[in-house]
Formats: C-alpha cells, sequence, structure tokens
C-alpha cells in the first residue's frame, strides 16, 4: 500500500502528494508520513545535491484536499495521561515540520483543487505559493473542538492578510471561498477548476526552470524582513545577493541575454 504522504519526481519537481483516501484526513499515521517526507525534502533540496529539485509542488488525490484532523486523535490526547504535555510535544514537532517546509532553499507551491481544511491549510500556509482552483475552500475549524490552529495558521494568515484578517478567519471557524482568500493576499492566483491539476504543474516546472540559488536569496530577504524588517533584509543584500555573481546561473544567463536577446536566459547552477 503506498504511503499516504510521498514524494514523487516530476523532473526538477519534487512533488509532495497526500494520498489518504476518501477524505486525505491527518491520522497519526500521516502525520508520521508527513515528518519523513518534510526531513527528505532536505537533501533532496540541497543545494550541494546531484540532481536536485529545483521546486517542490504539494498536491492532494481525490475529491478533496483534506477534511482536516481525524478528531479521534485529539480524544486520544485529550484524554490519555498528561494531555497537556503530550499536546505541547505535538505541536512543537508538527511546527518542525512546518518550519522545515518553510525553510526550504527552493520556490514552493501548494496546489489547492478543493476543500482544503485545518492542517492542510496549515501546511499551505507554509509555502512560498498558494495556488487554489475556483471551487476550492479553506478553513480553519478547530473552534468545533474547543482549539486553535496550533501548525502555525493564525501567524502566518497574519503575515499574508493582516492581523485582524486572521484573527476572523479563526474566531468564525467559517469556509472561505478561494476568491475572497485572493483579495486578502492568503491565495496567490485563483485558476479555472478545468485543467487544474495540469496548470498547477506547469507553474511548478515555471518556477523551478528559474534561478534557484536568486530564489534561495529571495526567500531569505522576504523571510527577514517579515520578521525583523526591510533594514535587516538590506543588511543581508551584500551577502547572498553578492554571492549569486559566483553562480552558473547569472554567469549563464547574462552571457545568454548578451548573445541571444531578453527572455532567453537559461539556468543551470544548483
Amino acid at each position: 500500500m503506498a504511503e499516504p504522504v510521498r514524494v514523487e519526481r516530476d523532473g526538477d519537481v519534487a512533488v509532495v502528494v497526500l494520498d489518504n483516501p476518501p477524505l486525505n484526513l491527518f491520522t497519526p499515521q500521516v502525520f508520521d508520513a508527513l515528518e519523513r517526507v518534510v526531513d527528505e525534502l532536505v537533501p533532496l533540496t540541497d543545494p550541494a545535491a546531484e540532481g536536485r529539485a529545483r521546486a517542490v509542488l504539494v498536491e492532494a488525490r481525490g475529491r478533496v484536499v483534506s477534511g482536516g484532523v481525524d478528531v479521534t486523535f485529539f480524544r486520544d490526547v485529550a484524554e490519555g495521561p498528561e494531555p497537556a504535555e503530550r499536546g505541547a510535544q505535538l505541536w512543537a514537532r508538527l511546527l518542525r515540520v512546518a518550519q522545515t517546509l518553510e525553510d526550504l532553499p527552493v520556490p514552493t507551491v501548494f496546489a489547492a483543487h478543493g476543500l482544503t481544511l485545518t492542517a492542510a491549510f496549515e501546511l499551505a500556509l507554509c509555502c512560498d505559493v498558494l495556488l487554489a482552483a475556483e471551487r476550492a475552500s479553506f478553513g480553519l475549524v478547530e473552534i468545533v473542538v474547543g482549539l486553535t490552529p496550533s501548525m502555525g495558521g493564525p501567524q502566518r494568515l497574519a503575515e499574508r492578510a493582516g492581523p485582524a484578517r486572521a484573527r476572523e478567519l479563526v474566531f468564525t471557524g467559517e469556509r472561505y471561498p478561494a476568491a475572497v482568500l485572493e483579495r486578502w493576499n492568503v491565495v496567490n492566483r485563483v485558476l479555472p477548476d478545468e485543467g487544474f491539476a495540469v496548470a498547477a504543474r506547469e507553474y511548478a516546472h515555471r518556477v523551478a526552470a528559474g534561478p534557484t540559488v536568486a530564489h534561495a536569496a529571495t526567500k531569505r530577504l522576504v523571510a527577514t524582513s517579515v520578521r525583523h524588517g526591510a533594514r535587516a533584509a538590506d543588511e543581508l543584500v551584500p551577502e547572498v545577493s553578492g554571492a549569486l555573481f559566483a553562480t552558473d546561473d547569472l554567469r549563464g544567463a547574462v552571457r545568454s541575454f548578451l548573445s541571444d536577446g531578453p527572455g532567453r536566459a537559461t539556468y543551470t547552477g544548483r
């Protein structure tokens, strides 16, 4: 039987597949598999690795992306010994997964083709780009079991949409259409339902074909600005952007630009 979360390669793109039918619920086994997969992505996207993945795409099989977490898991934690300590350990573990995905040195893209609840939505918020089909909807509905989202969702919603919208979305526990979350800057792009999976793959391949080392620098600068301010990111620029002049990506692209003209650059670095 296939793992409920696994990595498949599609050329330069590492595709993380969530496949736990019928609703892709997050169970202890799914969280275990997710942890293994994220740890697998670290060496797979390492700039020094031969045949490294130059982008990561997260997608799901089935009618929905995910119906959320299997609530029996929360019951077992709450009704077992030392529930507060076990709960803290659970969230620390899952936050490490979220942060590892967020810190990968390549562009990460989440493709949401349908309903995307709780843990799956929080994973999407850890990715650089969130693509959604027209019929997709999203929710952090943990209030129904007396929880707050704890895989990083509220704070990453606040980064994208601002604190007021983050509180609203979590307080209500409502499901929000993709078009609304695009207006709130949570979803990057809403794409037609027809051909969505193909379009998401094409998008991932497009960013994978770009200057991946420069993309890693962009991620560091943006993250630093969000966490510490624009001036802190300014201080990083000489280090991270200066180093780009020593990459095959930049050298090859500059030669290509000068000899072949704009729009013809190719990137071959790591």
